[in-house]
């Protein structure tokens, strides 16, 4: 019964270390930053504008590296 009690307690303190990190993790916030904070429109917008310009880029990068291949013969 009583490693039961421990591994209840245990299952109960990982969950509410586990939750405020996840939250950071899917926000890209630093892991030790506060989860509740609410994020500017600016900086929701940075990061969507930064997105967008990685995968133009990673477009134009796969493009050049096809046009500039070597001709098969």
């Amino acid at each position: 019964m009583k490693k039961a009690k421990i591994f209840i307690f245990a299952l109960i303190l990982g969950g509410l270390i586990a939750f405020p990190l996840g939250v950071n993790f899917g926000r890209d916030a630093p892991l030790l930053s506060n989860p509740f904070k609410q994020r500017s429109v600016q900086d929701k917008m940075i990061g969507t504008v930064k997105e967008g310009a990685e995968k133009a880029l990673e477009g134009a990068k796969e493009k050049i590296h096809k046009a500039t291949e070597p001709l098969k013969q």
